[in-house]
């Protein structure tokens, strides 16, 4: 997994509405980059609800936000419309970001092992370097989790 200190990959991926979004689209800015292990869960549905309802608070902060799963983008944009997620969702069904953010790996869950995606959050500066992951994302105080930071 990346940790504080190191550069963001240049990354690359297609979002809900069928764009393609860059890490390059965000140079020179602060950006958040969530990873999340799927759409339209409880889980997922409070953290991405959360992060919605304070976009104005991270924007203050100068804050741009990004999300990635391995869901394809009919379920992104799903997820994004029912949500009303004003940020881009990227699809990642072949793990290529997942895996170079390291998120992709071993979980436990219900005495189950599997592998699935960790949710984490990194925070990025303006220089593309790493100051923050978030390992224990609190989903109904995530923003605040951010903010704090």
């Amino acid at each position: 997994m990346l940790k504080i200190g190191d550069k963001v990959p240049n990354f690359k991926g297609i979002d809900q509405n069928e764009n393609i979004v860059s890490y390059q689209d965000f140079k020179g800015k602060k950006l958040v980059v969530f990873f999340y292990p799927k759409a339209s869960t409880p889980g997922c549905t409070a953290e991405a609800c959360d992060l919605r309802d304070n976009e104005n608070a991270l924007k203050a902060k100068g804050y741009h936000l990004i999300g990635i799963s391995a869901d394809p983008v009919a379920k992104q944009k799903k997820f994004a419309d029912k949500n009303e997620l004003p940020f881009p969702l990227l699809a990642d069904e072949d793990h290529t970001i997942l895996n170079a953010f390291g998120v992709w790996g071993p979980k436990k869950f219900m005495g189950r092992e599997f592998d699935g995606i960790h949710r984490t959050t990194f925070i990025i500066d303006e220089n593309g370097i790493i100051t923050d992951v978030i390992e224990k994302v609190k989903t109904k105080e995530h923003a605040k989790q951010i903010l704090e930071k």
